[in-house]
């Protein structure tokens, strides 16, 4: 069991004065954080053997840190009290005390489930087995814990109301129930027992007692257990303060028949802490920096740990410290830790990251308030950096440099400088920048630096001249991106002299002016010295020959003399040519020198052409159109154009020519602003037609140029809108009216042809429907086809009975008829045959064609009458279709004239030959 180091003494000698021994604490550099709870996890006070009722044995010191929590303090020993204060004085007098006597005080916020514990011990003075404050002797007394308990616990005393006479009866108060404590981790033996709960009323009436709640009853349940006869209360098992810090049960006794005969009691049991959990650091590996240089007292970073037990107590009190650093340099105690916060800061000066980028520290922290002897440790790392500042200015590794550099050439790195600087590379502080301070004034040079070495490349921006410039002597400055660190006693930059030597290279030849401008009027004749477009050699120290050459010239109207040169024309120049642009002709031509190697340059001649009046104006548009009317909108606008400049262009004139009469007779134009003119009809009307109309425009040149420019001119019929009709456009297109009319006459012709044929062919198809088939006369009106199906010839045939010649629409006549009885002219009763279908508009060609289908179909048809060449009409038995033939009677009396017949035509001469032939001989 881990002893508490930290005492309280009191020592009370009979007399209400109190005389305290406390032992002082280090003052830290830093106040540490406030944690609620009692200021001392243990008190002793040595007080006399009589100590008397109310007397003020000692006052505990409770720190709420919110000034603001109440706080109720209990005492587990029913003789001794604990007033708000915290001040501990006896409840009754104490008389001849014969052993030390030790009991918890717990502080409880009302409004909250927090609670705190400190326990008092009370030896007697000169009592001679008095404890040592010693190792052993600390944990002897926690050992007493369990024999501080008190023994009995008694159910409250019921208040008995008194008699009507006697009033209320008042009794003494009763005691409050102390919590019972138990130590963590206890070895047993098990089950131990703890108190006895006990009722008044056990003398009369058999009790049972029982205790319920979490540890009992309810999960974790089986930690505690009573006998239910003789009230003990006994705990089962080792306690463990961090899975459960209290546990609150109810005591119960009831009797035989399991009625309650006192109310429930609560019990408080405490579990007092013990140091059984060693401080775990948040991390095995802090990472921390702090700049290099830094004064002592510089913060550096912050570790923590924590321990599982009680924090209120030495138990989970946890103090840090250094426990080694590496490495020792400069001093091997470079940095300290604050041992409540875990604060780690600097003590010494000297960090320099260029001779240690990084400290290696093991902490240790330890509980029980950093008692090596009794506390449990436990180690992390602490990685610190050194992090970099400038105090270290870069450095040139020479002092002066010589290079050579071509005349010429642009973007050419001369020579690195090299620079030392053992700041961080790659940071602010390391990065180098270079100046060039004198030598360049024209600014020939610069110097780039590279990020990856950081040297200086010293590269011509600008090209050099040996005939101007042989030699450089540059100073170049170097410094650092950052600024260099206060109080550091060196220069913030370095110098060094670069001498730069030009070398000679052959040049090309170089026209003064380039490019090269002449004025000339267009239209010059071939031959024509132009100019002369001479180079220059820039070498001047050495003699060389100049020739020159074409390179480009798109008209082909130039050439050069090869020695000189000169610029001669070979065509007529032309500024309304295709290869002039804003009046300008460009050409290039080559000069080269015989140097080696062979140098060449480029120059262009550009040569302004002045315009001179070479081109006639010309009109557009070429084609418009106008209403045969003149009408205020009948006119044309139009526009004339010159591909000459300004003065030979407009303002234009216009006009019409005098021939033919008949331009100036129908049209008339006038001129509207100086490009534009209008064009219109003099006549109120003018036949449709196309025509051309000759108009000369002059421009404004000196001397002026004319062009006589047609116009083609539709004149047709217009709308109320002003817009051409349909017959206009016909008569725009190049018709006259007669030829409109001739067309209009020929559609109407045709139109009326085709609506005749049409109702030709409609009544001959009517005709055809409507005549009989055309027989021979000759023939045998028998032997022809005759067609039934059209209206009667008059009133005299209305009275005909038809309803014989019709065939029966039922068979059954035939079918039940007996076998071997059969007409050969009934119809016979098989599947008829399919005749071809008429068409519902038949063309005229076909009817002769479905006429012969359909005879065809009808002599091979069994089922078409007549059914046999032979036909019997002397039957008129049962089943016959034809009736009775006696009641035919003729009507007529006497002969009849059939000469009418005669009249009827050549169809019914036949007939005629027959009847109307007059008597027989």
């Amino acid at each position: 069991m881990a002893a508490l180091p930290v005492i309280l003494m009191i020592i009370l000698y009979g007399s209400p004065s109190l005389i305290s021994f406390a032992g002082s604490k280090a003052s830290q550099p830093f106040k540490p954080p406030c944690r609620p709870g009692f200021s001392q996890n243990f008190y002793t006070v040595i007080v006399s053997r009589d100590v008397l009722h109310g007397q003020s044995i000692l006052k505990v010191k409770f720190e709420d840190c919110q000034h603001s929590r109440e706080v109720g303090f209990v005492s587990s020993d029913p003789y001794f009290s604990v007033r708000p204060d915290g001040t501990v004085y006896a409840e009754k007098e104490v008389a001849n005390l014969s052993e030390p006597v030790q009991f918890m005080v717990t502080a409880r916020g009302l409004h909250d489930p927090h609670i705190w514990e400190t326990t008092v011990k009370l030896a007697l003075a000169g009592h001679p087995h008095s404890l040592p404050l010693t190792k052993v002797g600390i944990e002897e007394m926690l050992s007493r814990v369990w024999e501080s308990q008190p023994r009995v616990i008694k159910f409250p005393r019921r208040h008995q109301r008194g008699s009507s006479t006697n009033g209320l009866r008042r009794q003494k108060r009763d005691w409050v129930i102390p919590p019972i404590n138990v130590p963590e981790n206890s070895r047993g033996p098990f089950p131990h027992m703890l108190v006895r709960i006990r009722s008044d009323q056990d003398k009369d009436v058999g009790i049972r007692y029982s205790i319920t709640g979490a540890g009992a009853d309810q999960p974790p349940s089986g930690i505690y257990n009573i006998d239910p006869i003789s009230g003990n209360m006994f705990v089962t098992q080792p306690l463990d303060r961090e899975e459960r810090a209290s546990f609150h049960l109810r005591a119960h006794a009831v009797d035989m028949n399991g009625n309650q005969v006192e109310n429930p009691i609560d019990l408080y049991i405490y579990v007092i802490d013990m140091n059984d959990n060693r401080p775990e650091f948040q991390n095995q590996v802090y990472n921390g920096s702090v700049a290099e240089g830094s004064k002592p007292g510089s913060s550096v970073m912050q570790v923590t740990a924590t321990d599982s037990d009680d924090s209120t107590t030495a138990n989970g009190m946890v103090r840090y410290r250094i426990l080694s650093q590496s490495p020792h340099s400069p001093i091997p105690n470079m940095f300290t830790i604050n041992s409540e916060t875990g604060d780690i800061v600097t003590v010494a000066a000297g960090l320099d990251r260029e001779k240690v980028s990084q400290y290696t520290i093991i902490i240790q922290a330890t509980d029980m308030e950093g008692n090596l002897n009794f506390g449990l440790s436990n180690t992390a790392t602490a990685l610190i950096s050194i992090t970099d500042i400038n105090d270290n200015p870069p450095e040139l590794e020479g002092k002066t440099f010589s290079v050579e550099v071509p005349e010429n050439k642009v973007n050419l790195v001369v020579t690195n400088l090299s620079v030392v600087d053992r700041d961080q590379p790659h940071s602010p502080n390391w990065n180098a920048v270079y100046r060039i301070v004198s030598g360049d004034p024209t600014g020939h040079f610069t110097v780039h630096t590279n990020p990856i070495t950081n040297e200086g490349m010293l590269t011509v921006v600008k090209p050099v001249d040996f005939e101007m410039n042989r030699a450089f002597m540059l100073t170049v400055v170097v410094s650092n991106q950052a600024h260099l660190a206060s109080g550091i006693q060196l220069s913030r930059q370095s110098t060094a002299g670069v001498t730069i030597s030009v070398q000679d290279e052959n040049e090309p030849p170089v026209f003064p002016v380039n490019p090269k401008m002449i004025r000339f009027e267009e239209g010059v004749p071939a031959g024509t010295t132009l100019t002369v477009f001479a180079a220059q050699d820039p070498d001047h120290f050495v003699h060389q020959i100049v020739r020159y050459s074409k390179l480009s010239d798109p008209a082909n109207w130039l050439k050069i003399n090869r020695t000189n040169g000169q610029i001669t024309t070979m065509a007529l120049l032309d500024r309304e040519s295709m290869y002039v642009q804003d009046n300008i002709y460009e050409a290039t031509f080559l000069a080269f020198d015989n140097g080696s190697p062979q140098a060449s340059g480029t120059g262009t001649l550009q040569i302004y052409l002045i315009d001179v009046n070479d081109n006639a104006p010309v009109l557009i548009p070429r084609e418009a159109q106008v209403c045969e009317r003149a009408r205020p909108n009948s006119k044309i606008n139009i526009t004339a154009s010159d591909t000459d400049a300004d003065p030979n262009v407009g303002p234009f004139v216009f006009e019409l020519p005098s021939f033919p009469a008949s331009v100036r007779r129908n049209w008339t134009i006038s001129r509207l602003s100086g490009d534009y003119a209008q064009l219109r009809l003099r006549i109120p009307y003018l036949d449709s037609g196309v025509y051309e109309i000759p108009v000369i425009v002059s421009d404004s040149g000196n001397p002026p140029l004319s062009n006589r420019s047609v116009i083609r001119v539709k004149v047709c019929p217009c709308d109320d809108t002003g817009d051409c009709s349909a017959t206009g456009a016909v008569a725009a297109a190049g018709l006259g009216t007669g030829a409109i009319i001739a067309i209009l006459i020929c559609i109407i012709v045709l139109l009326s042809m085709v609506l005749l044929f049409v109702v030709w062919m409609k009544r001959r198809e009517k005709e055809r429907q409507a005549k009989p088939l055309l027989i021979d006369p000759e023939d045998d009106v028998r032997d022809n086809i005759l067609k039934y199906d059209e209206e009667g010839g008059g009133e005299e045939d209305q009275d005909y009975d038809l309803s014989q010649l019709q065939q029966p629409e039922s068979l059954d006549h035939i079918i039940n008829k007996p076998a071997g009885v059969r007409r050969v002219d009934e119809r016979p009763v098989i599947t008829e045959s399919q005749y071809p279908a008429r068409p519902s508009l038949p063309h005229p060609g076909d009817i002769g064609d479905f006429i012969n289908d359909g005879l065809r179909a009808a002599d091979n048809d069994p089922t078409a009458p007549p059914y046999d060449s032979l036909l019997v009409f002397d039957y008129e038995g049962s089943g016959s279709t034809a009736g009775s033939v006696s009641s035919l009677n003729s009507t007529s009396s006497g002969d009849q004239d059939y000469d009418y017949l005669n009249d009827w035509g050549p169809r019914f001469k036949k007939l005629a030959d027959l009847y109307g032939g007059g008597d027989d001989d």
